[in-house]
Protein backbone atom coordinates (compact mmCIF):
# COMPACT_ATOMS: atom_id res chain seq x y z
CA UNK A 1 0.00 0.00 0.00
CA UNK A 2 0.71 3.35 -0.93
CA UNK A 3 1.80 5.71 1.95
CA UNK A 4 0.45 8.72 1.00
CA UNK A 5 1.57 11.96 2.87
CA UNK A 6 1.58 15.37 2.66
CA UNK A 7 4.26 18.65 3.32
CA UNK A 8 5.16 22.09 3.24
CA UNK A 9 8.13 23.33 1.20
CA UNK A 10 10.60 24.54 3.76
CA UNK A 11 13.61 25.55 1.18
CA UNK A 12 14.71 25.39 -1.88
CA UNK A 13 18.04 25.91 -3.48
CA UNK A 14 20.73 25.69 -6.27
CA UNK A 15 23.20 24.11 -4.63
CA UNK A 16 25.40 23.15 -7.23
CA UNK A 17 25.44 23.05 -11.22
CA UNK A 18 22.25 21.47 -12.37
CA UNK A 19 21.34 20.62 -8.86
CA UNK A 20 18.95 21.71 -6.70
CA UNK A 21 18.49 21.03 -2.78
CA UNK A 22 14.80 21.03 -2.08
CA UNK A 23 13.92 20.68 1.72
CA UNK A 24 10.44 19.81 3.27
CA UNK A 25 8.34 19.04 5.90
CA UNK A 26 6.24 16.01 6.08
CA UNK A 27 3.19 17.03 8.55
CA UNK A 28 2.79 13.42 9.52
CA UNK A 29 5.81 12.10 11.52
CA UNK A 30 8.01 9.27 10.16
CA UNK A 31 11.32 6.72 9.98
CA UNK A 32 13.21 6.84 7.14
CA UNK A 33 16.32 4.49 6.65
CA UNK A 34 19.55 5.65 4.44
CA UNK A 35 19.02 4.13 1.10
CA UNK A 36 14.98 4.68 0.94
CA UNK A 37 13.25 7.24 -1.43
CA UNK A 38 10.32 9.34 -1.41
CA UNK A 39 7.98 9.81 -4.77
CA UNK A 40 6.53 13.29 -5.34
CA UNK A 41 3.60 14.36 -7.21
CA UNK A 42 4.32 17.30 -9.86
CA UNK A 43 1.52 18.98 -11.48
CA UNK A 44 0.45 18.64 -14.76
CA UNK A 45 1.24 14.38 -14.41
CA UNK A 46 0.25 11.71 -13.68
CA UNK A 47 3.04 9.50 -12.53
CA UNK A 48 5.14 10.81 -9.14
CA UNK A 49 8.84 11.17 -9.66
CA UNK A 50 11.14 9.38 -7.13
CA UNK A 51 14.15 10.93 -5.28
CA UNK A 52 16.48 9.33 -3.19
CA UNK A 53 16.26 10.95 0.47
CA UNK A 54 19.44 12.79 1.24
CA UNK A 55 19.01 13.52 4.83
CA UNK A 56 16.50 13.06 7.42
CA UNK A 57 16.69 14.99 10.67
CA UNK A 58 13.47 13.30 12.15
CA UNK A 59 11.88 16.79 10.91
CA UNK A 60 12.87 17.24 7.65
CA UNK A 61 13.33 15.16 4.25
CA UNK A 62 15.79 16.70 2.05
CA UNK A 63 16.42 15.79 -1.77
CA UNK A 64 18.80 16.78 -4.47
CA UNK A 65 17.67 16.43 -8.31
CA UNK A 66 18.71 18.18 -11.16
CA UNK A 67 16.71 19.79 -14.11
CA UNK A 68 15.92 17.37 -16.65
CA UNK A 69 12.19 17.36 -17.74
CA UNK A 70 8.79 18.72 -17.04
CA UNK A 71 8.39 17.38 -13.49
CA UNK A 72 12.15 18.44 -12.23
CA UNK A 73 10.99 21.56 -13.66
CA UNK A 74 7.78 22.25 -11.51
CA UNK A 75 9.64 21.27 -8.31
CA UNK A 76 12.16 23.77 -9.19
CA UNK A 77 9.70 26.74 -9.57
CA UNK A 78 8.25 25.67 -5.78
CA UNK A 79 8.73 28.11 -3.09
CA UNK A 80 9.17 28.02 0.89
CA UNK A 81 5.69 27.50 2.22
CA UNK A 82 4.01 25.39 -0.92
CA UNK A 83 2.53 22.23 -0.31
CA UNK A 84 3.70 18.71 -1.56
CA UNK A 85 2.02 15.66 -2.31
CA UNK A 86 4.65 12.78 -1.63
CA UNK A 87 4.62 8.99 -0.97
CA UNK A 88 6.99 7.22 1.18
CA UNK A 89 9.18 6.24 2.64
CA UNK A 90 9.79 3.49 -0.48
CA UNK A 91 11.86 0.73 -0.98
CA UNK A 92 14.69 -1.42 1.19
CA UNK A 93 17.51 0.81 2.34
CA UNK A 94 21.12 -0.37 3.20
CA UNK A 95 21.80 -2.72 5.71
CA UNK A 96 24.19 -0.49 8.11
CA UNK A 97 27.01 -2.76 9.35
CA UNK A 98 29.47 -1.85 12.26
CA UNK A 99 32.36 -2.15 9.48
CA UNK A 100 34.86 -0.43 8.08
CA UNK A 101 33.55 1.16 4.89
CA UNK A 102 34.47 2.79 1.79
CA UNK A 103 30.95 5.21 1.29
CA UNK A 104 31.26 6.46 -3.12
CA UNK A 105 28.52 8.57 -4.62
CA UNK A 106 29.29 9.27 -8.33
CA UNK A 107 27.20 12.18 -9.77
CA UNK A 108 23.74 13.08 -8.40
CA UNK A 109 24.50 9.16 -6.86
CA UNK A 110 25.85 11.10 -3.59
CA UNK A 111 22.53 11.64 -2.22
CA UNK A 112 21.57 8.12 -0.84
CA UNK A 113 25.43 7.47 1.15
CA UNK A 114 25.34 11.32 2.37
CA UNK A 115 22.38 10.18 4.63
CA UNK A 116 24.07 6.97 5.12
CA UNK A 117 27.33 8.25 5.93
CA UNK A 118 25.91 9.75 8.91
CA UNK A 119 25.27 6.63 10.53
CA UNK A 120 28.74 4.71 9.94
CA UNK A 121 31.13 4.93 12.68
CA UNK A 122 34.55 4.05 10.70
CA UNK A 123 34.01 4.94 6.77
CA UNK A 124 35.63 7.28 4.03
CA UNK A 125 33.34 9.22 1.84
CA UNK A 126 34.07 9.29 -1.35
CA UNK A 127 32.33 11.70 -4.38
CA UNK A 128 32.89 11.74 -7.96
CA UNK A 129 31.87 14.73 -10.25
CA UNK A 130 32.77 15.94 -13.79
CA UNK A 131 33.62 19.49 -12.54
CA UNK A 132 34.16 21.23 -9.44
CA UNK A 133 31.19 23.13 -9.86
CA UNK A 134 29.07 20.19 -10.05
CA UNK A 135 30.26 19.06 -6.34
CA UNK A 136 27.26 19.72 -3.78
CA UNK A 137 28.83 22.15 -1.32
CA UNK A 138 27.09 21.30 1.42
CA UNK A 139 27.39 17.53 0.86
CA UNK A 140 30.93 17.65 0.23
CA UNK A 141 32.38 14.12 0.87
CA UNK A 142 35.86 13.82 2.63
CA UNK A 143 37.29 12.77 -0.80
CA UNK A 144 36.46 14.29 -4.20
CA UNK A 145 37.41 12.83 -7.37
CA UNK A 146 36.63 15.69 -10.28
CA UNK A 147 36.48 14.86 -13.92
CA UNK A 148 37.39 11.61 -15.35
CA UNK A 149 36.24 8.46 -14.02
CA UNK A 150 35.94 6.91 -10.69
CA UNK A 151 36.70 3.72 -12.23
CA UNK A 152 40.40 4.63 -12.62
CA UNK A 153 40.56 5.43 -8.57
CA UNK A 154 38.45 1.84 -7.40
CA UNK A 155 41.99 -0.30 -7.06
CA UNK A 156 44.15 3.05 -5.15
CA UNK A 157 41.15 2.98 -2.98
CA UNK A 158 40.83 -0.81 -1.95
CA UNK A 159 44.21 -0.71 -1.67
CA UNK A 160 44.69 2.60 0.77
CA UNK A 161 41.71 2.31 2.62
CA UNK A 162 41.26 -1.55 2.78
CA UNK A 163 37.16 -1.71 3.49
CA UNK A 164 35.05 -4.67 4.95
CA UNK A 165 32.20 -3.35 2.80
CA UNK A 166 31.14 -0.99 -0.08
CA UNK A 167 28.45 0.93 0.10
CA UNK A 168 27.68 3.44 -3.42
CA UNK A 169 25.49 4.96 -5.75
CA UNK A 170 25.88 6.01 -9.15
CA UNK A 171 25.62 5.19 -12.78
CA UNK A 172 25.36 1.28 -13.76
CA UNK A 173 28.65 1.50 -15.11
CA UNK A 174 30.04 2.56 -11.68
CA UNK A 175 27.93 -0.25 -9.47
CA UNK A 176 29.14 -3.13 -11.79
CA UNK A 177 33.01 -2.59 -11.46
CA UNK A 178 32.52 -1.74 -7.83
CA UNK A 179 30.39 -5.32 -7.65
CA UNK A 180 33.51 -7.15 -9.39
CA UNK A 181 35.97 -5.73 -6.91
CA UNK A 182 35.59 -8.76 -4.61
CA UNK A 183 34.93 -6.61 -1.89
CA UNK A 184 31.26 -6.93 -0.26
CA UNK A 185 28.97 -4.39 -1.44
CA UNK A 186 25.44 -2.94 -1.32
CA UNK A 187 24.20 -1.01 -3.84
CA UNK A 188 21.95 2.01 -4.75
CA UNK A 189 20.61 1.38 -8.22
CA UNK A 190 19.44 4.40 -10.39
CA UNK A 191 16.58 3.70 -12.74
CA UNK A 192 13.64 5.48 -14.35
CA UNK A 193 10.49 4.08 -11.56
CA UNK A 194 6.54 4.43 -12.33
CA UNK A 195 4.38 3.00 -9.85
CA UNK A 196 6.99 3.00 -6.99
CA UNK A 197 5.37 0.07 -5.52
CA UNK A 198 6.27 -3.06 -7.64
CA UNK A 199 3.18 -3.04 -9.15
CA UNK A 200 4.19 -2.15 -13.11
CA UNK A 201 7.01 -4.10 -13.53
CA UNK A 202 8.86 -1.21 -15.35
CA UNK A 203 12.60 -1.57 -12.87
CA UNK A 204 12.92 -4.95 -13.17
CA UNK A 205 16.31 -6.31 -12.41
CA UNK A 206 17.88 -9.99 -12.08
CA UNK A 207 19.51 -10.89 -8.75
CA UNK A 208 21.15 -14.42 -7.81
CA UNK A 209 19.77 -15.89 -5.23
CA UNK A 210 21.81 -19.38 -4.71
CA UNK A 211 21.62 -21.24 -7.43
CA UNK A 212 18.67 -19.20 -9.35
CA UNK A 213 18.19 -15.89 -10.47
CA UNK A 214 14.57 -14.34 -9.60
CA UNK A 215 13.25 -10.92 -11.22
CA UNK A 216 12.84 -8.19 -8.65
CA UNK A 217 11.90 -4.56 -8.90
CA UNK A 218 14.21 -1.88 -7.66
CA UNK A 219 11.37 0.26 -6.62
CA UNK A 220 9.91 -2.26 -3.75
CA UNK A 221 12.67 -4.82 -3.54
CA UNK A 222 15.24 -2.33 -3.70
CA UNK A 223 16.39 0.09 -4.49
CA UNK A 224 19.87 -1.09 -2.29
CA UNK A 225 21.01 -4.53 -3.44
CA UNK A 226 23.96 -6.82 -2.51
CA UNK A 227 26.58 -6.63 -5.19
CA UNK A 228 27.52 -9.97 -5.82
CA UNK A 229 23.95 -11.01 -6.42
CA UNK A 230 22.97 -8.29 -9.20
CA UNK A 231 22.93 -10.09 -12.95
CA UNK A 232 24.34 -7.05 -14.88
CA UNK A 233 22.74 -7.17 -18.24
Amino acid sequence: MKKLHNGTVKELKEIAKNTVCLRFEPKQSMKIKPGQFVSILCEGLTLRRPFSVADFDGHTVTVLFRQKGKGTKYLAGLKPGDEIDFTGPLGNGFDIQDKKALVIGAGIGIAPVYYLNKFLTQSHFVGAFNSEDEVPKVFEPDEKIIGGTILDHLERLITDYKPEIIYACGPSVVLKAISKLGVPSQLALEKVMACGIGVCKGCVIKIKKGDTVQNMTICHDGPVFEGGEIVWE
